[in-house]
């Protein structure tokens, strides 16, 4: 079995071209989405375990709302993840507000990217 007739056989492999970066606010929309998607999560933890926080508007709010708005965020085009960005920032703000004392601090950096998302989605349109 000769080496030289075998790697002659096989073709090379062309270079693949260089993938087109990744926008900004595509980055910072994700963030958003696993950040209120975790707090989100921790919200629903503290809401069902032993020792339960009193279940308010703000709380119920913070468990249900933030991670599908993070969703819309990364999976819709431009315009509709600008409004969803906005929408998250304004429901995550609101919701901090109110349950500011139990889960609302986990947020926080949801809150963050959401408003940074809105920003460079704003930026990025023509």
């Amino acid at each position: 079995m000769n080496t030289d007739s075998q790697s002659a056989d096989i073709a090379p492999v062309a270079a693949a071209e260089p993938a087109a970066p990744v926008p900004a606010s595509q980055l910072w929309g994700r963030a958003a989405f696993l950040l209120a998607g975790a707090a989100q999560l921790i919200t629903i933890s503290a809401l069902l375990g032993a020792d339960r926080p009193p279940v308010t508007w703000a709380a119920l709010l913070l468990a249900i709302a933030p991670a599908p708005l993070g969703a819309a965020v990364v999976f819709t085009r431009p315009p509709v993840a600008w409004l969803a960005a906005i929408a998250g920032a304004a429901v995550t703000a609101v919701g901090i507000g109110g349950a500011i004392s139990h889960t609302g601090l986990f947020f926080v950096p949801a809150l963050v990217a959401f408003i940074v998302t809105a920003v460079q989605l704003r930026r990025e349109q023509p």
